[in-house]
């Protein structure tokens, strides 16, 4: 029965790669539409994300009492990267909900939905990551080799957040009160992740070890790391990397199970 269910999982999956052009025209029609009449279009979302930046990094800078040199571009990548993050799975808990007239009248691989939402997020954040360069000439900050490695880490980064929205797409769509838990917790754990915070103010070992275990605090330091002119943990690459594998196969199989069920519950 599981060869069933995974046989008919990965079908869907390489279905929707191989949907490639057909989610990117979708999600850029997303865009387009959130945008439409505007002059400066989804440049809005740059500009807005450049204040944020400024302000919190002014007052946290003080706040820490760190040297703003060195907060400014740690806390960019970090709010940037959130950005994305925490995008993609909010609005992928709803990706199949808001696709509901396509589900039922077109044939279309269901990772196609969820895979629309992650393509528009990734759009948001090439807009958004467009302030870093500017950060980087008035800050000084030296890009060297280990500054390739952000695309390794955005690779990881992409497969991770696509099993996250597999699942968490099904799940609310069977569940509708699972998406305000997902926000609810997502709340948490921003404020448990080095995004408006440095991983150094954690004076105390326990802290330290604790961060370890975190998957957002690995998930960021993938693209954030280089970046800065640093190269991610083993452990970062080792974590990540486990968990994108084997969050595949799992909502892999979860779609194999419950593809067919999904357009009785939307």
């Amino acid at each position: 029965m599981n060869n069933k269910y995974i046989k008919i999982g990965f079908k869907d999956f390489f279905s929707t790669i191989m949907s490639y052009q057909l989610v990117m025209v979708l999600g850029g029609q997303d865009i387009r539409q959130r945008y439409k009449r505007s002059r400066l279009g989804p440049f809005w979302i740059t500009i807005s994300m450049a204040v944020m930046i400024t302000t919190m990094g002014v007052v946290f800078a003080n706040l820490f009492k760190t040297d703003i040199k060195e907060f400014l571009p740690f806390l960019t990548l970090g709010l940037i990267l959130w950005s994305f993050i925490i995008g993609a799975i909010t609005e992928g808990c709803d990706a199949l909900i808001s696709s509901e007239g396509i589900i039922k009248q077109l044939p279309i691989p269901l990772g196609v939905h969820m895979m629309r939402t992650l393509w528009k997020n990734f759009i948001i954040f090439l807009h958004n990551i467009a302030i870093f360069p500017i950060v980087i000439i008035l800050f000084s900050i030296k890009i060297n080799i280990s500054s390739l490695l952000v695309i390794p880490g955005i690779i990881i980064l992409i497969m991770n957040l696509l099993w996250i929205i597999f699942l968490l797409a099904i799940v609310c769509a069977r569940f509708r009160d699972m998406t305000q838990i997902v926000l609810s917790i997502m709340q948490v754990v921003f404020y448990l992740t080095p995004v408006i915070w440095m991983p150094k103010l954690l004076s105390h070992h326990v802290g330290i070890k604790l961060l370890q275990f975190n998957p957002f605090y690995h998930l960021i330091e993938l693209v954030r790391a280089p970046l800065l002119g640093q190269v991610p943990t083993i452990t970062t690459y080792t974590y990540t990397l486990s968990m994108a594998l084997m969050g595949l196969l799992l909502s892999i199989l979860v779609i194999g199970k419950l593809k067919y069920k999904v357009p009785y519950w939307v």
